[in-house]
């Protein structure tokens, strides 16, 4: 068995831990730099070998990028935890100390969530240098800085509005699954400014409570970055890989990463053509390209004559059952987190399979899409306040009014997945648009052919419409004959709609 006091990776813990436990997402301000805020608390394994002390140095395997440094608060269990409350969770925790949860994000999409390699390497999770005891300080009143080459990179605090999840919620939630015990470590996660480091550089982490007595500190964590061995054997296992978007979580931004920034598929000029074209007329082009699934049906405008334009970001509901909803409804459910997070021109298209029979949202909800600048909501159920959300600026496409809640039908299940609405599969990031004639869905690399040819179209149309006015018959002109096309061509300086 290891001994601690012999073993100097064990040095400044009580007791050589018998599990390292991670938190994946936990402060407020490293959700709003990830763009996405869970509902509740996930965790990773890390292995205690991967445990290191203060002083000791990472390694960068060679041919790799991507190594993240993450300074976090450890806790350290003095007393054995199993279905504890909230309330008398944090008279489990011995002990506080600094942590640093590194990780290489070259392997981290092929660990597929478990950033077993990514985060379990050797020296992966140094700790220390020293204990606080977890008796002297509020678990509201820590604070965890870090330091890169000496410029600081990371300040944070435990307090209440800095958190999703209390330390205490933390601990409460992993006894009701396991037995923490005595010497266990979790790893509370990291705030914004988690970023890279290279070969050369040195981390130092700190947690302390500035506001307990006596200057309670664990002393600076130090780790020196060092270039190690990178012979992986593809024989054995997938090989390390990066892209821009490990690059940009790794480094906390695209710019950061040197990266530029996207180039939206839905610019304002592409807007501006789809706000032109009639959903008729591109649901005719999208059909002569192979298209034919795109209809929405039976969502209707609430306010006619609206014009709906945007990226669809989805939420799902499932059918009701009552133990779901208990579960799944209340709280910061799936559907306030959808409109808490809409982005300016998105629309948010919700599933709720065609059943119109109970409400899918409402007038609070649909204000909160308009003040985030929503470009739009779509469902194929029902709308409670029927006249109030018809006469916000916002389009709101639906099956009309009902006034019941959600937990008459529906519960709501979650977003940001493939969806089916109104009968059409619809994924996010999908062009959404919709008139008096319905709502239709368009593929992202379909969408500026669609709209030019569809203008082109209903230029045509109109002058064919000019000449049926002035009395000629349809035949031959509609569609046009090679006669009329010339004399269309020769008039309008045109190649024709194609």
């Amino acid at each position: 068995m290891t001994d601690p006091a012999t073993d100097p990776r064990f040095a400044a813990l009580p007791a050589v831990p018998g599990k390292v436990i991670a938190v994946h997402l936990a402060y407020e301000s490293r959700a709003a730099q990830r763009g996405r805020r869970p509902a509740a608390p996930s965790y990773f394994l890390k292995p205690t070998s991967s445990i290191a002390p203060s002083g000791a140095e990472v390694e960068r395997p060679t041919g790799t990028e991507l190594l993240a440094f993450e300074g976090e608060v450890a806790l350290i269990i003095g007393a054995p935890a199993r279905h504890v409350s909230a309330a008398d969770a944090w008279r489990h925790v011995g002990w506080v100390t600094a942590s640093n949860d590194w990780g290489l994000y070259d392997l981290r999409a092929n660990d597929k969530g478990s950033n077993l390699r990514n985060k379990g390497r050797d020296g992966y999770t140094p700790l220390g240098p020293g204990l606080i005891d977890a008796r002297a300080v509020d678990p509201a009143g820590l604070r965890v800085r870090t330091w890169r080459n000496g410029e600081p990179v990371q300040d944070d605090s435990t307090a209440p509005d800095r958190m999703i999840f209390p330390l205490a919620q933390l601990i409460a939630d992993l006894s009701q699954h396991l037995t923490l015990e005595v010497g266990d470590v979790i790893l509370t996660g990291t705030p914004a400014g988690s970023s890279v480091a290279v070969p050369g550089d040195v981390i130092e982490v700190e947690v302390d409570a500035p506001d307990a007595p006596g200057a309670l500190t664990s002393g600076r964590l130090v780790s020196r970055v060092v270039e190690g061995t990178g012979d992986f054997d593809p024989s054995l296992g997938s090989l390390p890989s990066v892209d821009d978007l490990q690059r940009e979580e790794a480094w906390g931004s695209r710019e950061a990463a040197g990266l530029p920034e996207p180039t939206p598929i839905l610019t304002d000029a592409l807007r501006a053509k789809l706000l032109e074209a009639p959903v008729a007329g591109l649901s005719q082009q999208l059909r002569q390209r192979g298209i034919r699934s795109v209809f929405l049906d039976g969502p209707r405008s609430n306010t006619p004559g609206a014009k709906l334009v945007g990226t669809a970001k989805t939420l799902r509901f499932v059918p009701l059952r009552e133990d779901l909803f208990t579960a799944h409804g209340g709280g910061y459910n799936a559907q306030k987190r959808a409109f808490d997070s809409v982005e300016p021109g998105e629309v948010i298209v919700i599933e709720a399979r065609g059943d119109a029979a109970s409400g899918t949202l409402g007038d609070i909800l649909a204000l909160r899409a308009q003040a985030r600048g929503a470009a739009g909501i779509v469902t194929d159920g029902g709308v409670r306040d029927y006249a109030q959300v018809a006469g916000f600026d916002i389009p709101v496409f639906s099956r009309g009014p009902h006034p019941a809640v959600l937990g008459r039908r529906h519960v709501p299940w979650e977003q940001d997945v493939t969806i089916a609405c109104g009968g059409a599969t619809v994924q996010p990031g999908d062009i959404i648009v919709g008139d008096d004639d319905g709502v239709i869905v368009i593929p992202p690399s379909l969408a500026e052919e669609v709209a030019d040819a569809c203008l082109a179209q209903e230029a045509e149309d109109a002058w064919i419409a000019s000449q049926v006015a002035a009395g000629h018959p349809v035949d031959g002109l509609f569609p046009m004959n090679a006669e009329w096309r010339a004399r269309y061509e020769a008039e309008t300086g045109s190649g024709g709609a194609g």
